[in-house]
């Protein structure tokens, strides 16, 4: 996760993301880095603009609770018709023991 965290500081700093800078920050943190994960981190982010990411992550983030509340609303009104159709369903039968 620091090295995740080192590529968003560069980023916001405005530098290159590269194994090396990113080994940098790590161990400025005070960690002792790992050559292999800064090179993994480094080539995954090549090309990736992490600021759009990141617009598009929140955009998405405020999105999911409208879309997750609108199933249970629909379930909602489907339950409401159920009742109502029961309860007429039941008045029509006891109609039918005095009618």
């Amino acid at each position: 996760m620091e090295y995740v965290y080192a590529a968003l500081l560069l980023d916001s700093a405005g530098k290159e993301i590269n194994e090396k800078s990113i080994m940098d920050v790590v161990k400025a943190a005070g960690i002792e880095p790992d050559a292999a994960q800064a090179k993994a981190i480094a080539s995954s982010l090549k090309g990736v603009d992490i600021k759009e990411v990141i617009k598009n992550a929140q955009s998405v983030q405020a999105a999911a609770p409208a879309a997750a509340a609108a199933p249970a609303q629909q379930q909602k009104k489907e339950e409401k018709k159920e009742d109502k159709k029961s309860e007429e369903e039941a008045a029509g039968g006891l109609a039918s023991l005095f009618g």
